[in-house]
């Protein structure tokens, strides 16, 4: 008979057998096997097949009531070979119930399970099958959700670490305490640029660099090079070892170390390997170092088109304003926008995320976001290419499009010098003025044909607010906003602002 292969079990956490035999309500009693804590289990079958490995995955708690034992089982092989099957199958562990067909499990049975190492629980005839399956279940649906807060609570700390002072460091330091790891970052040359973390054993440091060499891009020979997997795991005596790279083609590669794996422990270290990959793009290009030096020369006085060169793209550029369609925008998700966007000069704001994008390249729409885009402009023309973004995603949201550009066609108004239109603007709206709230509630409300709804939730107010606001800015106008004449007019100053 050939060998059995790996049991496949299934993408869920897996279950200690000691927390199933903690649950006093059933009443499970350990008989044979090794001790509980060095046992897992997937999921729980019920069979009573004399031979149940064609009917196993791997990874089972296999119950059995024991009807398909023999009355002369206790006499021959039988149990030797109902267990070695149970156990080429990868079951993990097997539940005897007792009654209506045995009053105590048979001790051939219980010597097999030794002898084979695998553990056997006595189910008291008061616990039904389903009821212990059911308590797999729960403490399945316990361990994922223990999981999931584990991975949200170390992703918030991972992208607090990035927006330290000293960012590679910070989140080295951070996913080493979260993981309970030795995090390594390795530069192109395969030098150690940085580490957090005590080793778990000793030559855990030599393992991992030639880990790192698995995933890192091949740039020599052969033509064309060999194209590298982005990452790879291995063990060194007890401790588990992995390697992420990091930025496609830049070299830098994370590895990892820990005493055990984790479920959670590889979707940790891939949030790390994500924000390294930015920190560590930035210090290889020298793009950070220039947007830097552009942020430091405006701030002493420089106008924005002498600096606008240091920031990679001589020519005009686009500002996108994005906000995520639920929650509010954090920093991973900020960043993973920006290089969705091909633009790494972002601004996290409370509720909306600002990106500065060459004009060359032209935004789409995005998985869960909500954007508004700008007219192309020079770095002059950037306040009033972000407040054009800024009205084109109020459109977005209130239209619940995931996308809406700010319109460049030349219309009716190239026809009135720029001057005049201004003018005559300032004049028309000179009565709101001194209210902001009202200029962009009428600005709005005319731009989505008049609809309370939909300016409410563009601006994030009650509809009665919106309601208000227009009948003041009537009055103050003193004029029929019903009139369409009176409208097209107030759009047509309303632009010019």
């Amino acid at each position: 008979m050939s060998e059995p292969t790996a049991p496949s079990v299934p993408p869920t956490p897996p279950v200690p057998l000691s927390a199933l035999l903690a649950r006093e309500d059933l009443g499970l009693r350990q008989i044979a096997g090794p001790p509980a804590p060095d046992t897992v289990i997937h999921w729980a079958h019920t069979s009573e097949m004399a031979d149940p490995y064609p009917y196993l995955l791997g990874g089972e708690l296999l119950l059995t009531a024991g009807v398909h034992v023999p009355e002369a089982a206790g006499a021959g092989a039988y149990f030797e070979d109902y267990v070695s099957r149970i156990v080429a199958a990868g079951g993990a562990a097997l539940g005897f119930g007792l009654a209506p067909v045995h009053d105590a499990v048979p001790r051939a049975l219980v010597a097999a399970c030794d002898a084979y190492g695998l553990p056997l629980l006595e189910v008291p005839p008061r616990t039904t099958f389903s009821g212990v399956a059911r308590a797999v279940w729960q403490l399945m649906a316990q361990a994922r959700l223990a999981e999931l807060r584990r991975v949200t609570e170390a992703q918030q700390s991972l992208a607090a670490a990035a927006s330290r002072p000293d960012p590679v460091p910070s989140v080295l330091r951070q996913l080493a305490q979260r993981l309970s790891a030795h995090a390594l970052l390795h530069g192109p040359d395969g030098t150690v640029i940085a580490s957090a973390g005590r080793a778990p054993v000793p030559g855990t440091q030599e393992a991992l660099r030639k880990l790192t060499a698995v995933v890192r891009p091949d740039t020599g020979p052969p033509d064309p090079p060999r194209e590298a997997p982005t990452s790879a795991t291995d063990a060194l005596g007890d401790a588990q070892l992995a390697a992420y790279a990091l930025g496609g083609s830049s070299g830098f590669v994370l590895g990892v170390a820990t005493r055990r794996r984790e479920p959670a422990d590889h979707t940790i270290a891939s949030v790390a390997a994500v924000l390294l990959s930015l920190l560590t793009g930035e210090h290889q290009s020298g793009a950070g170092a220039a947007r830097s030096s552009a942020l430091v020369r405006l701030l002493l006085g420089a106008a924005p088109a002498e600096v606008a060169g240091l920031l990679g793209n001589g020519g005009r550029w686009l500002v996108v304003h994005a906000r995520p369609e639920n929650g509010t925008p954090d920093p991973v998700g900020a960043a993973a926008l920006g290089a969705a966007l091909g633009s790494p000069l972002i601004d996290l704001g409370r509720d909306v995320v600002r990106v500065l994008v060459p004009a060359g390249r032209e935004p789409a729409a995005q998985p869960g976001w909500t954007l508004g885009v700008g007219a192309p402009a020079e770095p002059d023309g950037w306040p009033s290419a972000d407040a054009q973004a800024a009205r084109a995603l109020a459109r977005a949201r209130a239209t619940r499009a995931p996308l809406v550009r700010h319109g460049t066609r030349p219309g009716l108004t190239e026809l009135v010098p720029r001057a005049d239109a201004a003018e005559h603007a300032r004049a028309l709206l000179a009565p709101l003025a001194a209210g902001p709230a009202l200029t962009e509630t009428l600005r709005t409300w005319l731009s989505l044909h008049g609809s309370w709804d939909r300016t409410a939730v563009a601006l994030d107010v009650h509809r009665n607010t919106v309601r208000q606001r227009i009948t003041r800015c009537a009055a103050l106008l003193d004029t029929d906003l019903d009139d369409p004449d009176v409208r097209m007019e107030l759009w047509f100053a309303l632009r010019q602002g």
